[in-house]
């Protein structure tokens, strides 16, 4: 058995071998926490189009989704440049922050609504399913 970074354990196996199913095991943390995003930014524009017209297409779940898809998919390209665990807590505020800010910049630029109420309500519904699923990860981790 091998644990990250040590020495064959019960004379089994290699630091090459170790190394590997790290990056195995990192490979799919990183899968699993992008997945997790892109579908809570899903949710939140199914919540918001459901809580503003009362029902749910996919062309308009579309329209309130893509811009802040693309900014989580910005925001994740950061934290690879950056190195960043996807598990640590600021890796969830880059993301919301990503999220947030390029999605508002592009809703802008696509002629969709940025009012500053909108703009409040998305600032702490993203912040809530962006962050708290990483500090919920850390205390039962």
């Amino acid at each position: 058995m091998l644990l990250s970074g040590s020495a064959p354990v019960d004379g089994i196996g290699s630091r090459g071998e170790a190394a590997e199913i790290d990056r195995s095991a990192h490979s799919r943390l990183l899968g699993m926490w992008l997945a997790v995003d892109l579908l809570l930014v899903g949710v939140f524009a199914v919540i918001g189009r459901l809580s503003h017209y009362g029902t749910l297409t996919p062309g308009g779940w579309w329209t309130t989704a893509w811009p802040f898809l693309a900014g989580t998919l910005v925001a994740w390209v950061a934290l690879a440049l950056l190195r960043r665990p996807p598990d640590a807590i600021g890796s969830g505020v880059v993301v919301w922050l990503g999220a947030l800010v390029v999605g508002m910049v592009l809703r802008q630029t696509s002629g969709q609504g940025t009012a500053t109420a909108f703009v409040v309500v998305a600032t702490l519904v993203l912040g809530a399913l962006l962050v708290l699923p990483r500090v919920g990860a850390r205390v039962r981790g």
